[in-house]
């Protein structure tokens, strides 16, 4: 069995951009949904061309208000998590699960009529393609490189010395 070599820094350095243009993206939509007093995700989830009755569901009105609420407090939390660069594991897993519900609303599958699109999709999407992306800043965390998590990791590696 062979043993990785550690990432370049270079390598680090563009997994940390792309780390911060990800977290960018989540923190602007959740501020610009927090800060738009009309905005709800009903008419989205009521549009939904797959799996409707589950979309549907969530844009009832007995959970609308939770669903608006969470799904800007998860883009805040996300979006703030990666640019700081703490807890960027769980806030890439977090974001991977939006943007699989936002993917399965409206999927580019043959077939399908298509949902709200700034393109023509088949199969793949920006949502499936930022998921991705994310999956990579899962499976090469760099905060402790570059975020608030290296100061965690220098003060728990100087309290187990003393």
């Amino acid at each position: 069995m062979t043993q990785t070599s550690p990432l370049t820094s270079t390598q680090t350095g563009v997994l940390v951009l792309l780390r911060l243009l990800i977290g960018w993206h989540f923190l602007y939509e959740g501020v610009i949904k927090l800060y738009s007093p009309g905005w709800t995700a009903k008419g989205y989830l009521l549009s939904a061309t797959y799996m409707e009755s589950f979309f549907h569901w969530l844009a009832s009105e007995s959970m609308i208000s939770t669903i608006d609420t969470l799904n800007i407090a998860a883009l805040l939390f996300v979006g703030a998590a990666l640019i700081l660069g703490f807890k960027t594991q769980l806030a890439s897993l977090i974001g991977v699960g939006l943007l699989l519900l936002y993917y399965f609303a409206h999927p580019p599958f043959p077939g399908y009529p298509l949902g709200p699109a700034e393109g023509s999709y088949w199969i793949i999407n920006k949502n499936l393609i930022e998921a991705a992306a994310l999956l990579v800043v899962f499976l090469f965390p760099t905060s402790v490189s570059f975020g608030l998590e290296r100061f965690f990791a220098k003060r728990s590696l100087s309290s187990q010395t003393h």
